[in-house]
């Protein structure tokens, strides 16, 4: 059995993939492509956000069952904000160490779904080895205690936070967890160092032989992406090839990794250029929105939760208050430019407004999608650039749209509407940061949710398992991981 690395590289384009290996800078990634299986659409979940797709990536289920529903939510049992970290200014808006404990604890242990086992919890029941570099979900059966290193030392030890984590056989994740004593510099929260961190601690696992699988994640091209846009990412994703290469290295170079190695690589969403902004919680103004740390939150009526080109608006207070307060504040929303998709849930159904039009819709079984579930709807498919041939429906702008659609409507953690926003648009975040003049994600549409994705010596080409999809998905990975190892479903 080959030894499997997963390679996630965050806001990875395809089309900046493609530029960078034409270029010749990016030699690793190229010997992917070159030697694999490779398809340049495969989709994210909704909304298009680090934290939803990891925890589908990692899980292999959709939103609604895993429970992870954006990267700012309203928390109806808590009735407060969680938020995974939006901006460094959003951080600091909710606090550190309450931003901390949901994005590394509360996220993996509480707010992701105990129903569904993560790919590292299969795997380690199954007695494979695993291994993961810093990654948003790393929930597997191995305790792993604190371990405080670098900046983080002095704010962990003023909050007493102490909280032991359930992960992977080797977990690194920064300065607060490390199963071996490695001699790389530890980094969580800093743009741009967190690429090296994984190579040296990847090159560390692969000379010591200490994994069967690894989760390999590269998360610095997204932060390049926000800042600079995503057509200046050739520079970025030469990062981080070459720390791709680092660990190829440890295991004899490309020729003898590659042939004695399954590797996938592939992205959780991808961004688009943004130029204007939204600003939902001003715009909503005529009602009571509540605050981050509301010192008043029983009279708030509104919860507004911006996710980059994405956003959650809940109805808070009496049930009776709350219906009658929605129709209105989607009136309002139509009026707002920017907003591309509104949706919400009505009489079981799903029902969405666009610029272009309505449309009704559930699963049932009139239209086979390009994921291959059956949809009854009512309306007119060009509210979302679609085409229904026979009982086929198709939209090139809005890919799998009906699927995502429906999993973020149905998450328990979701909002009474969801928004997606228009090109160039993206929600200013409770801290007031945005990525204007930069690149974003988070929408509905094709440029923030297709990723590349490629299969070298696995998958469904090579081991026979699942079935390939027509559209690949990201949650379609896990699966893949599953198969290679023999571990049934």
């Amino acid at each position: 059995m080959k030894k499997l690395v997963l390679v996630v590289v965050d806001a990875l384009k395809p089309a900046m993939l493609e530029r960078a290996v034409e270029q010749g800078k990016a030699p690793m990634f190229e010997e992917i492509l070159r030697r694999g299986v490779y398809h340049p659409d495969c989709v994210s979940v909704f909304p298009s956000v680090t934290p939803a797709a990891s925890a589908s990536i990692t899980t292999g289920v959709t939103v609604d069952r895993h429970g992870v529903p954006s990267i700012n939510w309203y928390h109806r049992g808590e009735r407060r904000y969680v938020d995974y970290g939006s901006s460094g200014q959003a951080v600091r808006t909710f606090g550190l160490l309450r931003s901390m404990i949901d994005t590394v604890y509360n996220m993996n242990f509480d707010h992701l779904s105990r129903a569904h086992p993560t790919v590292f919890e299969r795997l380690d029941d199954a007695g494979v080895r695993t291994a993961c570099t810093p990654f948003l979900i790393f929930r597997g059966r191995t305790r792993h205690e604190l371990a405080v290193q670098g900046w983080l030392r002095r704010v962990v030890q003023a909050a007493n936070f102490r909280h032991a984590v359930y992960g992977p056989g080797e977990l690194f994740y920064g300065e607060l967890y490390s199963s071996q004593d490695v001699d790389c510099r530890p980094t969580l929260a800093r743009p741009g160092t967190r690429d090296p961190y994984s190579g040296c601690v990847g090159a560390y696992l692969e000379e010591h032989d200490l994994y069967d699988f690894m989760l390999f994640s590269l998360p610095d091209n997204d932060n390049y992406s926000h800042r600079l846009g995503p057509d200046a990412t050739v520079t970025s994703i030469a990062r981080a090839d070459r720390y791709l290469e680092q660990l190829v290295q440890a295991g004899g170079g490309a020729q003898r990794f590659f042939d004695e190695h399954a590797v996938i690589l592939m992205a959780d969403h991808a961004q688009v250029a943004v130029t204007e902004r939204l600003r939902l919680a001003e715009y909503l103004g005529e009602w009571n929105v509540l605050q981050p740390n509301d010192p008043d939150a029983e009279a708030a009526e509104l919860a507004v939760s911006p996710g980059a080109r994405s956003a959650m608006v809940y109805a808070i207070g009496p049930e009776e208050a709350c219906a009658a307060r929605l129709p209105a504040v989607r009136a309002k929303l139509r009026e707002l430019k920017g907003v591309d998709v509104m949706a919400w849930l009505e009489d079981g159904e799903a029902r969405l407004w666009t610029p272009r039009g309505e449309l009704r819709f559930a699963p049932g079984s009139a239209a086979a999608d390009t994921r291959g579930m059956r949809w009854d709807f009512e309306g007119d498919p060009a509210a979302l650039e679609a085409q229904v041939s026979g009982d086929e429906w198709e939209s090139r702008g809005y890919p799998d749209a009906l699927g995502r659609l429906w999993a973020a409507l149905e998450c328990t953690g979701a909002g009474d509407i969801v928004i997606s926003a228009a090109r160039g648009y993206e929600c200013v975040d409770w801290g007031g940061a945005d990525h204007v003049g930069g690149g974003s994600h988070g929408s509905l549409r094709r440029g923030d949710s297709l990723g590349p994705l490629a299969f070298v010596n696995c998958g469904p080409d090579v081991n026979g398992g699942s079935p390939q999809p027509r559209q690949w998905s990201v949650m379609d990975v896990a699966q893949v991981v599953l198969d290679h190892f023999g571990v049934p479903e």
